[in-house]
């Protein structure tokens, strides 16, 4: 037993050694390896360190080792940027809490990564750091790299606490006095950043930076002069974003010791934050121009200064209008002084910006507000300046040159005082000649009324009453017309007006209206003696002349005067040789009436005036017995004329020549087509009763009444109770009573709607009705004058009806009968009346192929009126700008500029400025709007609308500031036209957006 005992204890025993003596040789390898790896990490080779690593303490037998080897392993994944690097660093500290590396971990891998520049990561470990484990060496830097990480991501707070940790730090004292002059110049503290500097300055590596800081610093502290001279030292070895700053440094230094001449160069070489000036850059370089005298350059600077709302703000435009008056840009320097008038910052720089603000608007006019508002707001809210006495007086001539008469009206009722009677009659006459020219007639009458009220000026009142007498006139009261042109002619300061030129011309033409011929012949004959110069009135005046005399029955005058007209080819030369031609009837001279009326026939191809010549000559061939020659006329007539108001009379005339020729046959075929194509009018009615003593004399009654019964407008048996009732009312007419009139036609067309007079009743009830402004009554009476054949009611009846119904809107309705009264009129006046409103109403149903059509009938239409003629060819501007066609409608504009008046003035003015700039031509286009501004300032549209052409040209002058400006204004106060606010928004937001490119103090 003993034996086998021993024996197992040998065994085991063995066993026990050869186990050790196996780790021991495990533990050995590992050591050499982890010794390998750690070789390896220290020389930086950090991935294949972390390989040995990991395998070593997958077989590692001891924590130490373990612990180590996680450690090292983790710190390598770090230092190779590994993805989960982080959470084996967090691992290892969670799976070794008791390892002795652990702090050393954090801090090791902080300052890896403040060595790498990643300042957030480094924070992250610096906190995880136990600073009282840290030697006196290791804290320093601790302290100083966390310090610097805080610094870096803008923690001013916990970076100062940490740099003055280590302030007397051997190794990063230096360091760490930098960096807090710097927070504390950064914090505006420049004593203690100066401080802090100047215990640094002796450090080579610090000197350059320093210079710069202590320059700005010097600056702010207003060492201006110490500021240049460190400024100066520092730019040879500063950055190009350095040298920038420190230009702007040395040059607001400069401009701070009023050495503008030196600051320039410095200025101009700044470069901006991130490449944009803010206003007060651009001021101070503009101001330092302007002190130089160079007002070009200062206004370059000065009006890039765009939405300013500051004190520096309101001196630049201050000064950008002085700058713009030295170089004569007066516009320019209105806008600039109105905008530092608004503005109260600097109270004296706002007081004299007004006063030029006052005084420029006089000379230039205002769009954005009537000149005698803009200088009776300075009188009232500066009584004291030195200037009102001047101010004041503009303010009274400022009522007529700025032409805004309805303002000044307001403005003057409200001060009536002694001094300002004089402007306030003025006023009144120049408002009485705008409403005139509008048309509004009755407004006009008034003024002109209450200006020989106010009776100051002795020409002023002989103007308003000529003008009295002449808008009279046009409301048709001759009677009070002529003792109101008799009444100037009696002014003593008559003679000196332009009006009494033609004084005879106007009161003739009233004697003429009154149907006092031989008193209207002597007047234009004083005309025709007095005013030679006058082409237009003085052949006007011979043809009125003739027409009197003609009345008159003064027919060799009437004849000399006629050839007179003839003689000058004026537009009424037609006329005139048809007038001549019947004069020669008149003194028994019919083979030269014939003669003449031949002649008129071969010279006049397109007179108005033929069908009355070839009327007039079938019935002197009548009357000299040529039958023939007469039919052959009256058929002539009837063939060129089919729709002439002569053409039923000339049938009725071939008629009545066969029946007093005893060609009975031909004769009755001559009434019944009278009768049966003109029926009701008092051609067919003459027709029928002349071919009823054809039939009586024939002894064909029977034959008579058959016929009779056919027509509808003859009844045998109610003839005479027709005629009877017809003539009581006509006699009621006749006598002007008109209730009875109307009630006596009534009753009638009631009684005999088809009777033989049912033509001319209708005709005059409808004439009734409008003249006492039952229009709408009148309208049907009317249409059934119109619905029947061609007579010598139709014509009028067709342009009552076109009144009515443009009065009353109904376009359609308007446009078709306006479009037969210009095929069927014999009045040129009716022509023209009915082209110029088929013109306007087309226009406005934007069919613009035919209102251009009329508008150039119009023009061709020599008789047409000059207004007229202005409506079309504002048409033809309108239609072809709407259609695009700008090359028409710049020069119908252009015509129109030449002519027109008021508003039509105002529209063509503008558009004379919009074609101008869009050919570029700013200047130019700008001219045109200031004269727009000045002349038209009362309407208010187009002068918005000029505005915003303005700004477009100044834009394109480089003037930004001018741009915004009067676009910010139009915004402002031009609210009742959206569509001009709209354009003017789009227009800014563009330039905005232009100008915050450059310019940091404008937002898009």
């Amino acid at each position: 037993m003993r034996k086998t005992s021993w024996l197992f204890f040998i065994f085991l025993f063995s066993i026990t050694i050869s186990t050790s003596a196996q780790k021991s040789t495990i533990y050995t390898h590992d050591l050499k390896d982890f010794n390998k790896a750690l070789s390896l990490f220290k020389d930086g080779q950090y991935a294949s360190a972390q390989i040995i690593f990991n395998k070593v303490k997958e077989t590692a037998t001891t924590e130490e080792l373990k612990s180590d080897c996680a450690y090292y392993a983790a710190n390598c994944a770090i230092r190779t940027n590994q993805a989960n690097a982080d959470q084996l660093m967090e691992q290892f500290v969670e799976d070794y809490p008791t390892s002795v590396k652990q702090n050393q971990a954090y801090i090791e891998v902080a300052h890896f990564h403040f060595n790498e520049g990643n300042y957030p990561q480094a924070l992250k470990w610096f906190s995880k750091v136990d600073e009282s484990n840290l030697s006196k060496s290791d804290r320093d830097k601790f302290n100083f790299q966390k310090g610097y990480s805080f610094f870096n991501g803008k923690n001013k707070k916990e970076a100062t606490v940490y740099f003055n940790k280590v302030e007397k730090s051997p190794v990063y004292g230096s360091q760490a006095k930098y960096y807090l002059g710097f927070l504390a110049y950064q914090g505006d503290d420049y004593q203690k950043a100066n401080k802090y500097f100047e215990e640094v300055s002796g450090d080579e590596k610090y000197k350059e930076k320093l210079s710069y800081y202590q320059a700005d610093m010097n600056f702010k502290l207003g060492n201006f002069q110490k500021a240049i001279d460190l400024g100066g030292k520092a730019m040879a070895k500063s950055t190009p974003l350095e040298k920038s700053e420190l230009n702007k440094i040395i040059g607001e230094s400069y401009f701070n010791l009023k050495q503008y001449d030196k600051a320039i160069p410095y200025l101009v070489a700044y470069k901006g934050q991130k490449g944009r000036w803010s206003n007060t850059d651009f001021y101070q370089l503009g101001y330092a121009y302007y002190k130089q005298k160079d007002y070009e350059n200062a206004i370059s600077q000065f009006n890039k200064i765009i939405g300013g709302k500051d004190s520096v703000a309101q001196n630049a435009y201050y000064h950008l209008g002085e700058s713009y008056l030295n170089t004569d840009k007066k516009q320019q320097a209105l806008n600039a002084f109105k905008n530092a008038s608004e503005m109260a910052f600097d109270l004296a720089i706002q007081e004299d910006a007004s006063l030029n603000y006052a005084k420029l608007s006089y000379e230039l006019g205002n769009s954005y507000q009537s000149v005698p508002a803009v200088l009776q707001a300075f009188v009232t809210k500066y009584p004291n300046n030195a200037g009102r006495s001047e101010i004041e007086r503009l303010l009274i001539d400022s009522y007529i040159s700025s032409k805004n008469y309805k303002g000044a009206l307001v403005l003057l009722e409200k001060s009536k005082t002694p001094e300002n009677k004089l402007a306030y009659q003025k006023v009144l006459f120049y408002s009485g000649l705008e409403l005139y020219t509008d048309g509004n007639y009755t407004e006009a009458l008034k003024m002109f009324t209450k200006s020989i009220a106010e009776s100051k000026d002795a020409v002023f009142t002989a103007r308003a009453t000529f003008w009295k007498a002449e808008t009279e006139y046009v409301l048709n009261d001759f009677k009070d017309a002529l003792s109101s042109f008799k009444q100037f002619t009696t002014l003593a300061q008559a003679e000196k007006t332009p009006e009494y030129k033609n004084h005879n011309y106007n009161i003739a033409y009233t004697y003429f209206k009154l149907k006092d011929y031989d008193q209207a012949g002597n007047y234009f004959q004083n005309q025709v003696e007095k005013v030679k110069d006058d082409k237009v009135r003085l052949n006007d005046s011979y043809l009125r002349l003739a027409d009197c005399r003609f009345v008159s029955s003064k027919y060799g005058a009437a004849i000399d005067g006629y050839s007179k007209v003839i003689e000058s080819k004026s537009v009424d030369a037609d006329y005139a040789y048809f007038q001549r031609a019947i004069s020669y009837g008149f003194v028994a001279k019919n083979d030269k009436k014939i003669e003449e009326l031949n002649a008129f026939l071969q010279s006049y191809s397109k007179s108005s005036y033929r069908d009355d010549a070839l009327f007039e000559l079938a019935n002197t061939y009548v009357a000299e017995n040529e039958n023939d020659l007469a039919i052959k006329t009256y058929d002539r007539l009837n063939t060129e004329f089919k729709k002439s108001s002569f053409t039923s009379r000339a049938i009725l005339r071939q008629g009545l020549i066969y029946y007093n020729s005893d060609k009975n046959d031909q004769a009755l075929l001559k009434f019944k087509k009278v009768a049966a194509d003109f029926p009701r009018t008092p051609e067919a009615l003459e027709a029928v009763a002349t071919a009823r003593l054809v039939y009586v004399e024939s002894g064909r009654v029977d034959e008579y009444a058959s016929w009779v019964r056919t027509l509808d407008f003859v009844s045998v048996t109610n003839v005479e109770l027709d005629n009877d009732t017809f003539e009581a009312a006509e006699k009621q007419f006749q006598q002007n009573n008109a209730k009875q009139a109307i009630a006596g036609f009534s009753g009638y067309i009631n009684q005999f709607p088809k009777g033989m007079h049912a033509l001319q009743a209708n005709y005059y009830l409808a004439q009734l009705y409008f003249a006492e402004g039952s229009e709408s009554k009148s309208v049907p009476h009317y249409e059934y004058v119109i619905a029947q054949s061609r007579s010598e009611f139709s014509e009028q009846s067709l342009s009552r009806l076109a009144q009515i119904y443009l009065k009353n809107k109904d376009d359609n309705k308007a446009v078709a009968i306006l479009s037969r009264l210009e095929n069927e009129s014999d009045i040129s006046q009716n022509t023209t009346f009915a082209q110029s409103n088929l013109m306007k109403l087309y226009y406005d149903k934007k069919d613009y192929l035919n209102s251009v059509i009329y508008a150039e009938k119009v023009l061709m239409n020599s008789k047409a009126d000059e207004n007229v003629k202005s409506d079309a060819q504002i048409i033809i501007a309108r239609a072809a700008f709407q259609t695009g066609d700008e090359n028409k409608a710049r020069v119908a504009y252009a015509k129109l500029l030449t002519t027109a008046k008021g508003e039509l003035a105002a529209e063509a003015l503008y558009y004379d400025a919009y074609f101008k700039n869009k050919d570029g031509k700013f200047e130019v286009s700008n001219t045109a709007v200031q004269k727009l501004a000045k002349n038209y300032s009362s309407y208010k549209y187009f002068g918005a609308k000029g505005l915003i052409l303005m700004a477009k040209n100044f834009y394109g002058l480089k003037d930004s500031f001018q741009a915004t400006y009067i676009l910010e204004n139009v915004i402002q106060n031009f609210t009742d036209y959206p569509d001009v606010v709209a354009a003017a928004k789009m227009e800014l937001d563009k330039i905005k957006a232009e100008e915050s490119k450059t310019n940091s103090s404008v937002t898009k």
